[in-house]
């Protein structure tokens, strides 16, 4: 008796079995011109990035002194009518100019979670994760700028009237269909977040760091991936085989990129950071990003770091938990690089 087939997954699972990505490396190749490539090739699919910068513009709201650092409210224009609200955390007692660290929030009420500053229960049990990740910065001496993201916290939809009940689902959307996507502008952000931090006195522009969690963690790596200033990549309960991931498990429509797996998988894509540090994080437990798929990236993404002789900035930190940031582990590494 013949099997049917009557599931969609049947069908796209056996489609993905049948891929051969364009831009898979391929072992002898030399890494330089391809990444070079491949790089060209994610910008298009991203979403491709404004031809031309807009001015900053920024503005500092509001500056504040704690016992450890100064803390300002800021706002900078990323491109026309995309402004993006910052906190901008600069430690004490520390010689200047200091390593920065861009601290991204996932799918979050929104960046005051990085700066440790809870307004519900909700917001505690996510700072119990780990997520506070620019008072960790400031702890550490680097100046620390958390960024709120598209669709999160200020960043919310208000205006539309009927709208997802997933903050981000509208957004993604509509980026698809005007042949954007979302990680696209939510990246180009971090390249202008890195813009102003060059700018700032305060900051050593040649040791700048992204780190996140989540969703946090989906921007920090395709950043990375995109952008060359940043240093140290920390992507945190993200970095995973999208076979096992989001082909698999139910994920946020802000995780798809349109063609992806014709072009790459994550391994390959990790690949583009090299020889920059990438430290990856993981949960053994994380329900939505199993823990097999994140070896089975990382070993891909080492053949390259081979190719490049980068392997000792190629790190993979494995947290005994779920899907949260593991700072115990990840600090003595980071700052290593910083």
């Amino acid at each position: 008796m013949s099997t049917s087939y009557f599931v969609p997954s049947d069908y796209h699972l056996k489609y993905l079995a049948s891929l051969k990505p364009e831009m898979a490396y391929k072992k002898g190749e030399e890494p330089v011109s391809w990444q070079r490539k491949f790089r060209a090739r994610l910008k298009e699919l991203l979403g491709d990035f404004p031809k031309k910068k807009a001015p900053l513009k920024p503005k500092i709201l509001e500056r504040k002194e704690f016992r450890d650092y100064f803390r300002e409210r800021l706002v900078f224009t990323s491109e026309p009518f995309a402004d993006v609200p910052a906190y901008l955390l600069i430690p004490k007692n520390v010689s200047l100019p200091t390593p920065a660290v861009i601290c991204l929030q996932g799918h979050s009420p929104g960046m005051h979670i990085s700066i440790g500053e809870a307004r519900s229960k909700h917001d505690k049990e996510s700072i119990a994760g780990d997520r506070d990740f620019a008072i960790q910065s400031v702890k550490e001496g680097y100046l620390a700028l958390a960024i709120e993201q598209r669709c999160f916290g200020e960043r919310k939809e208000t205006k539309q009237k009927a709208r997802s009940s997933h903050g981000c689902e509208d957004a993604a959307m509509h980026s698809l269909i005007l042949g954007k996507t979302l990680i696209g502008e939510r990246v180009w952000d971090i390249v202008r977040g890195i813009d102003y931090l060059e700018k700032r006195k305060e900051v050593d522009k040649n040791r700048i760091a992204c780190l996140g969690n989540s969703g946090g963690g989906t921007i920090t790596f395709f950043s990375a991936c995109i952008d060359k200033r940043i240093k140290v990549a920390v992507p945190s309960c993200y970095y995973c085989d999208f076979s096992h991931s989001i082909m698999r498990i139910y994920h946020c429509t802000d995780n798809y990129v349109p063609g992806i797996m014709r072009l790459a998988d994550m391994g390959d894509l990790g690949g583009l950071i090299a020889p920059r540090a990438l430290i990856v994080v993981a949960g053994e437990k994380d329900p939505i990003f199993p823990i097999e798929g994140v070896r089975e990236a990382f070993r891909q993404t080492k053949r390259i770091y081979k190719a490049f002789k980068a392997e000792k900035h190629l790190h993979l930190l494995v947290g005994k938990g779920g899907h949260r940031f593991y700072q115990d582990l990840a600090w003595p590494v980071i700052k290593k690089y910083l």
